[in-house]
């Protein structure tokens, strides 16, 4: 399977560490967002991965050349963002008309990636997407979901004051190449996954329980608590070595940003 890792957004909400860096590259326990996605993806049966890029592009570029990852990773660049469903459209042939992956790298997110592909293939028919689901400590912040007894989705309550559960959507599809048929024929360059896409495919979308890790790293509240509570995954030596480069990059401001920051939430 192949993947793609959206990973092209400003992080606004997560300054200013993002006047530094961008947000794929945001660290957690000394490790780079991104580093956690490619050794789950890649570590796991994930064959290559597309990672789109906009903001601060050139420092994703220089940490990956630096990693083991490279030859296994493909970058696209857009100087306009397409939205998540446009990327999927102009990178079609990546994909090559067969199952794949797409994940939004904002999130810090740890699953089995086995068992996910597993799920998606044993999907109910008529399936045509399987999305990862999480329980939530605060379902008013989500998009919460509902399903029927085989685990389909049934509808969407997107952050709303009394959601009917705390079942939320992880952000992270397996889909079917019938998707991105249907996306084409919208005749769009620009195509949003969470408002035109999915709500499209409303019992049609399997789901598969999160039950290990999930949190949205968006904000920097977000950021400080996953800090505090993520369980602690050691990075290998080189890519310690590629971080390092990053944070001590030009005036080394990033790294004092980093610290001082880190340094607060202790």
């Amino acid at each position: 399977m192949r993947a793609l890792l959206l990973a092209a957004g400003l992080g606004s909400r997560l300054q200013p560490l993002t006047k530094y860096l961008p947000k794929c590259l945001v660290p957690i326990h000394g490790r780079p967002l991104l580093d956690y996605w490619l050794e789950t993806l890649l570590d796991h049966g994930v064959e290559e991965v597309l990672i789109n890029t906009h903001y601060m592009a050139s420092m994703v570029q220089k940490y990956l050349n630096q990693s083991t990852w490279l030859p296994y990773i493909k970058m696209v660049h857009e100087e306009t963002l397409l939205g998540t469903g446009g990327t999927i459209l102009r990178n079609r042939d990546f994909f090559q008309d067969e199952t794949f992956l797409v994940a939004h790298a904002d999130n810090l997110t740890i699953f089995d990636m086995q068992d996910f592909a597993d799920q998606h293939a044993t999907r109910p028919k008529g399936a045509e997407l399987t999305m990862m689901v999480f329980k939530t400590p605060d379902p008013q912040s989500c998009g919460i979901v509902s399903l029927d007894n085989e685990g389909v989705v049934q509808a969407f309550h997107e952050k709303v004051a009394n959601p009917p559960g705390d079942v939320a959507n992880g952000a992270v599809y397996i889909l079917e190449p019938s998707v991105v048929t249907w996306m084409a024929g919208l005749g769009k360059k620009q195509v949003d996954l969470s408002n035109e896409v999915i709500p499209y495919f409303l019992g049609k979308i399997f789901t598969s329980h999160n039950a290990l890790y999930h949190r949205d790293i968006g904000t920097m509240k977000s950021w400080i608590e996953g800090n505090r509570d993520f369980f602690h995954m050691p990075a290998t030596a080189i890519h310690k070595k590629a971080w390092s480069g990053i944070l001590q990059e030009g005036d080394g401001s990033l790294a004092k940003v980093v610290e001082e920051l880190l340094t607060s939430i202790k």
